[in-house]
Protein backbone atom coordinates (compact mmCIF):
# COMPACT_ATOMS: atom_id res chain seq x y z
CA UNK A 1 0.00 0.00 0.00
CA UNK A 2 2.58 2.06 0.89
CA UNK A 3 4.42 1.94 -2.36
CA UNK A 4 1.03 2.19 -4.22
CA UNK A 5 0.71 6.12 -2.64
CA UNK A 6 3.89 6.56 -3.18
CA UNK A 7 3.47 5.71 -6.64
CA UNK A 8 -0.16 8.07 -7.38
CA UNK A 9 1.70 11.16 -5.23
CA UNK A 10 4.43 10.75 -7.50
CA UNK A 11 2.86 11.02 -10.66
CA UNK A 12 -0.02 13.89 -9.31
CA UNK A 13 3.01 15.75 -8.06
CA UNK A 14 4.63 15.35 -11.25
CA UNK A 15 1.74 16.71 -13.11
CA UNK A 16 1.01 19.49 -10.44
CA UNK A 17 4.80 20.57 -11.09
CA UNK A 18 4.44 21.00 -14.38
CA UNK A 19 1.33 22.20 -15.37
CA UNK A 20 0.63 24.86 -12.40
CA UNK A 21 3.92 25.98 -12.70
CA UNK A 22 3.08 26.84 -16.41
CA UNK A 23 -0.56 28.31 -15.15
CA UNK A 24 0.78 31.85 -15.14
CA UNK A 25 1.85 31.41 -18.73
CA UNK A 26 -1.23 30.14 -19.57
CA UNK A 27 -3.56 32.68 -18.07
CA UNK A 28 -1.15 35.76 -19.68
CA UNK A 29 -1.74 33.26 -23.39
CA UNK A 30 -5.32 34.98 -23.55
CA UNK A 31 -5.24 35.88 -27.38
CA UNK A 32 -7.59 36.45 -30.28
CA UNK A 33 -6.42 35.72 -33.62
CA UNK A 34 -6.39 34.71 -37.13
CA UNK A 35 -5.76 34.34 -41.20
CA UNK A 36 -6.52 36.63 -43.81
CA UNK A 37 -6.12 34.98 -46.96
CA UNK A 38 -7.53 35.68 -50.93
CA UNK A 39 -7.05 32.63 -53.42
CA UNK A 40 -5.07 30.93 -50.72
CA UNK A 41 -2.55 33.84 -50.80
CA UNK A 42 -1.62 35.57 -47.60
CA UNK A 43 -2.75 39.09 -47.26
CA UNK A 44 -0.15 41.47 -45.51
CA UNK A 45 -0.76 44.71 -44.09
CA UNK A 46 -4.14 44.64 -43.34
CA UNK A 47 -5.21 46.37 -39.62
CA UNK A 48 -7.84 44.09 -37.08
CA UNK A 49 -9.22 46.23 -34.47
CA UNK A 50 -9.68 44.27 -31.18
CA UNK A 51 -12.30 46.00 -28.72
CA UNK A 52 -14.54 45.55 -25.28
CA UNK A 53 -16.78 47.51 -22.96
CA UNK A 54 -14.38 48.06 -20.74
CA UNK A 55 -12.40 50.50 -22.46
CA UNK A 56 -9.70 47.94 -24.07
CA UNK A 57 -8.49 48.77 -27.83
CA UNK A 58 -6.19 46.94 -29.30
CA UNK A 59 -4.88 46.90 -33.18
CA UNK A 60 -3.14 44.53 -34.96
CA UNK A 61 -1.60 44.37 -38.55
CA UNK A 62 -1.42 41.02 -40.52
CA UNK A 63 1.65 39.53 -41.24
CA UNK A 64 3.80 38.18 -44.58
CA UNK A 65 1.55 35.03 -43.60
CA UNK A 66 -1.70 36.81 -43.27
CA UNK A 67 -1.68 35.69 -39.70
CA UNK A 68 -3.08 38.36 -36.91
CA UNK A 69 -3.15 38.35 -32.93
CA UNK A 70 -4.01 40.50 -30.04
CA UNK A 71 -3.47 39.52 -26.66
CA UNK A 72 -6.15 40.14 -24.85
CA UNK A 73 -6.33 41.22 -20.48
CA UNK A 74 -8.57 38.87 -19.72
CA UNK A 75 -11.59 36.14 -20.36
CA UNK A 76 -14.73 38.02 -21.55
CA UNK A 77 -16.57 39.35 -24.91
CA UNK A 78 -14.79 41.68 -28.00
CA UNK A 79 -15.46 42.72 -30.74
CA UNK A 80 -13.35 42.08 -33.21
CA UNK A 81 -13.37 44.46 -36.55
CA UNK A 82 -11.83 44.60 -39.70
CA UNK A 83 -11.02 47.89 -41.55
CA UNK A 84 -11.82 47.49 -44.97
CA UNK A 85 -9.94 50.47 -46.20
CA UNK A 86 -6.44 48.44 -45.38
CA UNK A 87 -7.35 45.56 -47.69
CA UNK A 88 -5.55 46.01 -50.75
CA UNK A 89 -6.94 47.08 -54.65
CA UNK A 90 -8.86 43.83 -55.95
CA UNK A 91 -9.46 41.89 -51.88
CA UNK A 92 -12.97 42.62 -50.58
CA UNK A 93 -14.59 40.68 -48.37
CA UNK A 94 -16.94 37.86 -49.18
CA UNK A 95 -20.24 39.20 -47.24
CA UNK A 96 -19.49 42.84 -47.02
CA UNK A 97 -21.73 43.81 -44.11
CA UNK A 98 -19.47 41.14 -42.01
CA UNK A 99 -16.86 43.85 -41.28
CA UNK A 100 -17.17 43.07 -37.10
CA UNK A 101 -18.06 40.10 -35.19
CA UNK A 102 -18.21 39.63 -31.59
CA UNK A 103 -16.18 36.51 -30.36
CA UNK A 104 -16.16 35.12 -26.50
CA UNK A 105 -12.34 33.72 -25.30
CA UNK A 106 -11.70 31.40 -22.02
CA UNK A 107 -8.90 32.59 -19.82
CA UNK A 108 -6.19 31.37 -21.29
CA UNK A 109 -7.92 30.44 -24.89
CA UNK A 110 -6.76 31.27 -27.90
CA UNK A 111 -9.84 31.95 -30.33
CA UNK A 112 -9.86 32.21 -34.05
CA UNK A 113 -11.38 34.63 -36.22
CA UNK A 114 -11.56 34.54 -40.07
CA UNK A 115 -12.60 37.12 -42.14
CA UNK A 116 -13.36 35.20 -45.95
CA UNK A 117 -12.39 37.36 -48.66
CA UNK A 118 -13.31 36.46 -52.61
CA UNK A 119 -16.90 35.75 -54.40
CA UNK A 120 -18.51 33.52 -52.33
CA UNK A 121 -18.33 30.07 -53.54
CA UNK A 122 -21.11 28.48 -55.44
CA UNK A 123 -22.12 25.07 -53.97
CA UNK A 124 -21.90 22.84 -56.87
CA UNK A 125 -20.08 19.71 -55.26
CA UNK A 126 -21.52 16.79 -56.33
CA UNK A 127 -22.55 14.14 -53.74
CA UNK A 128 -19.71 11.97 -55.06
CA UNK A 129 -16.86 14.37 -54.34
CA UNK A 130 -18.38 14.70 -51.18
CA UNK A 131 -18.21 10.99 -50.28
CA UNK A 132 -14.66 11.20 -51.14
CA UNK A 133 -13.89 13.69 -48.73
CA UNK A 134 -15.56 12.42 -46.21
CA UNK A 135 -13.76 9.21 -46.89
CA UNK A 136 -10.39 10.61 -46.58
CA UNK A 137 -11.38 12.81 -43.67
CA UNK A 138 -12.72 9.34 -41.61
CA UNK A 139 -9.63 7.45 -42.85
CA UNK A 140 -7.17 10.26 -41.32
CA UNK A 141 -9.78 10.33 -38.42
CA UNK A 142 -9.68 6.39 -37.78
CA UNK A 143 -5.87 6.18 -37.97
CA UNK A 144 -5.95 8.52 -34.85
CA UNK A 145 -8.47 6.10 -32.81
CA UNK A 146 -6.35 3.27 -34.42
CA UNK A 147 -3.35 4.84 -32.49
CA UNK A 148 -4.97 4.46 -29.52
CA UNK A 149 -6.99 1.76 -30.01
CA UNK A 150 -3.79 -0.72 -30.42
CA UNK A 151 -2.43 0.54 -27.05
CA UNK A 152 -5.26 -0.22 -25.38
CA UNK A 153 -5.75 -3.93 -27.47
CA UNK A 154 -1.81 -4.47 -25.94
CA UNK A 155 -2.98 -4.07 -22.34
CA UNK A 156 -5.59 -5.87 -22.91
CA UNK A 157 -4.43 -8.78 -24.76
CA UNK A 158 -1.41 -9.11 -21.84
CA UNK A 159 -3.18 -8.24 -18.65
CA UNK A 160 -6.89 -9.31 -19.97
CA UNK A 161 -7.95 -5.76 -18.28
CA UNK A 162 -10.52 -3.49 -20.30
CA UNK A 163 -9.09 -0.19 -18.96
CA UNK A 164 -11.40 2.29 -19.30
CA UNK A 165 -9.13 5.30 -18.09
CA UNK A 166 -7.55 4.62 -21.36
CA UNK A 167 -9.08 7.96 -22.68
CA UNK A 168 -7.09 9.79 -20.23
CA UNK A 169 -4.02 8.95 -21.13
CA UNK A 170 -4.62 10.21 -24.61
CA UNK A 171 -5.88 13.46 -23.07
CA UNK A 172 -2.47 13.49 -21.09
CA UNK A 173 -0.74 13.25 -24.12
CA UNK A 174 -2.45 16.08 -25.77
CA UNK A 175 -2.07 18.34 -22.10
CA UNK A 176 1.89 17.83 -22.51
CA UNK A 177 2.05 18.43 -25.74
CA UNK A 178 0.86 21.76 -25.03
CA UNK A 179 2.99 21.96 -22.23
CA UNK A 180 6.13 21.46 -24.00
CA UNK A 181 5.15 23.56 -27.29
CA UNK A 182 2.88 26.65 -25.64
CA UNK A 183 4.31 26.89 -22.40
CA UNK A 184 8.11 26.44 -22.18
CA UNK A 185 8.39 27.30 -26.33
CA UNK A 186 9.70 24.12 -27.35
CA UNK A 187 9.28 23.78 -31.19
CA UNK A 188 6.03 21.59 -31.82
CA UNK A 189 8.08 18.41 -33.15
CA UNK A 190 10.03 18.03 -30.33
CA UNK A 191 7.05 18.85 -27.68
CA UNK A 192 5.43 16.15 -29.40
CA UNK A 193 7.80 13.62 -28.94
CA UNK A 194 8.54 15.26 -24.98
CA UNK A 195 4.67 14.18 -24.93
CA UNK A 196 4.75 10.63 -25.97
CA UNK A 197 7.92 9.94 -23.90
CA UNK A 198 5.92 11.49 -20.85
CA UNK A 199 2.95 9.61 -21.82
CA UNK A 200 4.67 6.08 -21.78
CA UNK A 201 6.40 7.30 -18.47
CA UNK A 202 3.15 7.55 -17.20
CA UNK A 203 1.75 4.41 -18.58
CA UNK A 204 5.02 2.56 -17.01
CA UNK A 205 4.54 4.04 -13.56
CA UNK A 206 0.94 3.26 -13.36
CA UNK A 207 1.46 -0.39 -14.03
CA UNK A 208 4.87 -0.57 -11.99
CA UNK A 209 3.24 1.12 -8.70
CA UNK A 210 -0.78 0.66 -9.36
CA UNK A 211 -2.31 -2.08 -11.76
CA UNK A 212 0.88 -4.44 -10.42
CA UNK A 213 0.07 -4.13 -6.86
CA UNK A 214 -3.64 -5.20 -7.79
CA UNK A 215 -2.62 -8.14 -9.93
CA UNK A 216 -0.18 -9.03 -6.68
CA UNK A 217 -3.18 -9.08 -4.61
CA UNK A 218 -5.15 -11.00 -6.89
CA UNK A 219 -7.56 -8.85 -7.60
CA UNK A 220 -10.15 -10.18 -10.17
CA UNK A 221 -10.49 -8.42 -13.28
CA UNK A 222 -13.95 -7.04 -13.03
CA UNK A 223 -12.95 -5.61 -10.15
CA UNK A 224 -10.23 -3.70 -12.00
CA UNK A 225 -12.60 -2.93 -14.22
CA UNK A 226 -14.19 -0.60 -11.92
CA UNK A 227 -11.13 0.51 -10.65
CA UNK A 228 -10.22 1.60 -13.91
CA UNK A 229 -13.76 3.74 -14.03
CA UNK A 230 -12.49 5.50 -10.94
CA UNK A 231 -9.22 6.22 -11.65
CA UNK A 232 -10.65 7.60 -14.85
CA UNK A 233 -12.81 9.81 -13.32
CA UNK A 234 -10.23 10.92 -11.22
CA UNK A 235 -7.72 11.55 -14.03
CA UNK A 236 -10.75 13.73 -15.69
CA UNK A 237 -11.17 15.98 -12.87
CA UNK A 238 -7.72 16.45 -11.83
CA UNK A 239 -6.98 17.47 -15.52
CA UNK A 240 -9.80 20.16 -15.33
CA UNK A 241 -8.74 21.00 -12.10
CA UNK A 242 -5.46 21.92 -13.30
CA UNK A 243 -5.39 22.76 -16.99
CA UNK A 244 -9.10 24.48 -16.67
CA UNK A 245 -12.08 24.23 -18.86
CA UNK A 246 -11.11 25.92 -21.82
CA UNK A 247 -10.16 24.44 -24.97
CA UNK A 248 -6.91 25.81 -26.17
CA UNK A 249 -5.42 25.98 -30.27
CA UNK A 250 -2.00 25.68 -30.76
CA UNK A 251 -1.54 29.47 -32.75
CA UNK A 252 1.12 28.43 -34.97
CA UNK A 253 -1.13 26.06 -36.49
CA UNK A 254 -5.03 27.60 -35.99
CA UNK A 255 -6.55 29.01 -39.70
CA UNK A 256 -4.04 26.74 -41.55
CA UNK A 257 -4.63 25.91 -45.52
CA UNK A 258 -5.76 23.05 -46.90
CA UNK A 259 -3.74 21.51 -50.02
CA UNK A 260 -6.35 21.16 -53.07
CA UNK A 261 -6.07 17.64 -54.32
CA UNK A 262 -8.73 17.00 -57.06
CA UNK A 263 -11.77 17.31 -55.18
CA UNK A 264 -10.16 16.67 -51.67
CA UNK A 265 -8.69 19.14 -49.34
CA UNK A 266 -6.50 17.92 -46.72
CA UNK A 267 -4.50 20.49 -44.83
CA UNK A 268 -1.15 20.01 -44.48
CA UNK A 269 -1.40 19.20 -39.98
CA UNK A 270 -3.69 16.22 -40.36
CA UNK A 271 -1.46 15.05 -43.73
CA UNK A 272 1.71 14.63 -41.60
CA UNK A 273 -0.38 13.30 -38.45
CA UNK A 274 -2.26 10.66 -40.90
CA UNK A 275 1.85 9.84 -42.17
CA UNK A 276 3.40 9.53 -38.21
CA UNK A 277 -0.31 7.83 -37.48
CA UNK A 278 0.42 5.26 -40.35
CA UNK A 279 4.73 5.18 -39.38
CA UNK A 280 4.19 3.98 -35.77
CA UNK A 281 1.27 1.52 -36.67
CA UNK A 282 3.22 -0.24 -39.02
CA UNK A 283 6.65 -0.05 -36.27
CA UNK A 284 4.09 -1.45 -33.58
CA UNK A 285 3.24 -4.13 -35.64
CA UNK A 286 6.40 -4.91 -36.60
CA UNK A 287 8.10 -5.34 -33.49
CA UNK A 288 5.18 -7.38 -32.24
CA UNK A 289 5.92 -9.95 -35.01
CA UNK A 290 9.61 -9.58 -35.23
CA UNK A 291 11.35 -8.82 -31.69
CA UNK A 292 12.05 -10.82 -28.45
CA UNK A 293 9.72 -8.59 -26.17
CA UNK A 294 6.90 -8.75 -28.82
CA UNK A 295 6.75 -12.66 -28.98
CA UNK A 296 7.36 -12.41 -25.29
CA UNK A 297 3.80 -10.55 -25.31
CA UNK A 298 1.89 -12.57 -27.62
CA UNK A 299 3.65 -15.40 -25.62
CA UNK A 300 2.05 -13.64 -22.01
CA UNK A 301 -1.53 -13.04 -24.18
CA UNK A 302 -1.79 -16.69 -25.09
CA UNK A 303 -0.66 -18.29 -22.01
CA UNK A 304 0.76 -15.66 -18.89
CA UNK A 305 1.82 -19.21 -16.82
CA UNK A 306 3.61 -20.74 -19.60
CA UNK A 307 5.55 -17.95 -21.12
CA UNK A 308 6.53 -17.43 -17.15
CA UNK A 309 7.47 -21.24 -16.79
CA UNK A 310 9.31 -20.74 -19.68
CA UNK A 311 11.57 -18.01 -18.26
CA UNK A 312 9.85 -15.06 -19.35
CA UNK A 313 10.03 -12.01 -16.77
CA UNK A 314 5.69 -11.49 -17.70
CA UNK A 315 5.78 -7.98 -14.63
CA UNK A 316 8.55 -6.79 -16.93
CA UNK A 317 7.03 -7.35 -20.16
CA UNK A 318 3.55 -5.91 -18.88
CA UNK A 319 5.16 -2.83 -18.09
CA UNK A 320 6.77 -2.38 -21.19
CA UNK A 321 3.45 -2.99 -22.52
CA UNK A 322 2.05 -0.33 -20.98
CA UNK A 323 4.22 2.22 -21.87
CA UNK A 324 4.05 1.25 -25.17
CA UNK A 325 0.17 1.52 -25.29
CA UNK A 326 0.40 4.75 -23.35
CA UNK A 327 2.82 6.20 -25.60
CA UNK A 328 0.37 5.55 -28.62
CA UNK A 329 -2.12 6.73 -26.49
CA UNK A 330 -0.25 9.96 -25.67
CA UNK A 331 0.46 10.09 -29.74
CA UNK A 332 -3.15 10.26 -30.64
CA UNK A 333 -3.93 12.84 -27.98
CA UNK A 334 -1.10 14.69 -30.13
CA UNK A 335 -2.04 14.50 -33.38
CA UNK A 336 -6.28 14.43 -32.22
CA UNK A 337 -5.73 17.99 -30.71
CA UNK A 338 -3.77 19.77 -33.40
CA UNK A 339 -6.92 19.77 -35.23
CA UNK A 340 -9.07 19.50 -32.59
CA UNK A 341 -7.92 21.95 -29.73
CA UNK A 342 -6.58 20.85 -26.55
CA UNK A 343 -9.00 20.11 -23.99
CA UNK A 344 -9.28 18.18 -20.76
CA UNK A 345 -11.66 15.63 -21.51
CA UNK A 346 -10.75 15.14 -25.58
CA UNK A 347 -9.61 11.54 -24.68
CA UNK A 348 -12.67 10.98 -22.61
CA UNK A 349 -14.84 12.13 -25.73
CA UNK A 350 -12.91 9.22 -27.94
CA UNK A 351 -13.36 6.29 -25.22
CA UNK A 352 -16.37 5.25 -27.03
CA UNK A 353 -15.16 5.24 -30.32
CA UNK A 354 -11.71 3.47 -28.95
CA UNK A 355 -13.77 0.76 -27.94
CA UNK A 356 -15.75 0.43 -31.00
CA UNK A 357 -12.72 -0.15 -33.12
CA UNK A 358 -11.27 -2.68 -30.78
CA UNK A 359 -14.39 -4.61 -30.33
CA UNK A 360 -15.28 -4.25 -34.07
CA UNK A 361 -11.68 -5.48 -35.16
CA UNK A 362 -11.37 -8.07 -32.54
CA UNK A 363 -10.82 -8.02 -28.92
CA UNK A 364 -6.68 -8.16 -28.07
CA UNK A 365 -5.58 -8.27 -31.75
CA UNK A 366 -3.44 -5.33 -32.97
CA UNK A 367 -4.08 -5.75 -36.24
CA UNK A 368 -7.87 -5.84 -35.97
CA UNK A 369 -7.73 -2.88 -33.88
CA UNK A 370 -6.38 -0.96 -36.95
CA UNK A 371 -8.73 -2.43 -39.51
CA UNK A 372 -11.87 -1.75 -36.60
CA UNK A 373 -10.79 1.86 -36.13
CA UNK A 374 -10.41 2.63 -39.49
CA UNK A 375 -14.01 1.71 -40.57
CA UNK A 376 -15.40 3.33 -37.27
CA UNK A 377 -13.69 6.89 -38.44
CA UNK A 378 -14.69 6.12 -41.76
CA UNK A 379 -18.44 5.67 -40.76
CA UNK A 380 -18.54 8.24 -38.86
CA UNK A 381 -17.50 10.75 -41.44
CA UNK A 382 -19.73 9.33 -44.31
CA UNK A 383 -23.00 8.22 -41.90
CA UNK A 384 -22.86 12.43 -42.64
CA UNK A 385 -24.29 12.76 -45.36
CA UNK A 386 -27.66 10.82 -44.58
CA UNK A 387 -27.90 12.46 -40.86
CA UNK A 388 -27.55 15.06 -38.83
CA UNK A 389 -23.15 15.60 -37.86
CA UNK A 390 -24.72 15.69 -34.31
CA UNK A 391 -25.68 12.02 -34.80
CA UNK A 392 -22.43 11.09 -36.28
CA UNK A 393 -21.07 8.65 -33.85
CA UNK A 394 -24.44 7.27 -33.21
CA UNK A 395 -24.67 5.93 -37.07
CA UNK A 396 -21.35 4.32 -36.30
CA UNK A 397 -22.25 2.44 -33.70
CA UNK A 398 -25.35 1.42 -35.25
CA UNK A 399 -22.63 -0.48 -38.13
CA UNK A 400 -21.01 -2.09 -35.00
CA UNK A 401 -23.90 -3.54 -33.62
CA UNK A 402 -24.84 -5.03 -37.10
CA UNK A 403 -21.47 -6.00 -38.02
CA UNK A 404 -21.10 -7.90 -34.34
CA UNK A 405 -24.78 -9.43 -34.68
CA UNK A 406 -23.24 -11.15 -37.65
CA UNK A 407 -19.88 -12.00 -36.66
CA UNK A 408 -19.40 -11.61 -32.90
CA UNK A 409 -15.83 -12.06 -32.01
CA UNK A 410 -14.83 -9.29 -34.59
CA UNK A 411 -13.49 -9.07 -38.14
CA UNK A 412 -10.20 -11.01 -37.52
CA UNK A 413 -11.40 -12.76 -34.60
CA UNK A 414 -8.41 -14.72 -32.21
CA UNK A 415 -7.23 -16.37 -35.22
CA UNK A 416 -4.91 -12.92 -36.04
CA UNK A 417 -4.25 -11.70 -33.01
CA UNK A 418 -0.68 -10.47 -32.92
CA UNK A 419 -0.69 -8.35 -29.28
Amino acid sequence: MRRLLLGISAVALALWALLVGGAPAMAADTTIGGVIKSDQEAVPGVTVNVSDETGFVENAISDEKGRWRVVVPQAGTYTVLIETDTLPPGVSLRDPDRTSVEVTVGEGQTKSVLFPTGDAPVSSTSKLDQALQLTVDGFIFGLTIALAAVGLSLIFGTTGLTNFSHGELVTFGSLMAYFFSAIMGLPFIVAAAAAVFAGGLFGFLQDRFFWRWLRKRGTALIAMLVVSIGLGIFLRYFYLFIFGGNTRQYAEYSGQAGLVLGPIVVTPKALVGAIVAVVFLAATVAWLRFTRMGKASRAIADNPALASASGIDVNRVISIIWAAGAGLAALAGVIYSLSNGVSWISGFGLLLLIFAGVTLGGLGTAIGAIVGSIIVGTMIQLSTLLIPSELKNVGALAVLIIILMIRPQGILGRSERVG
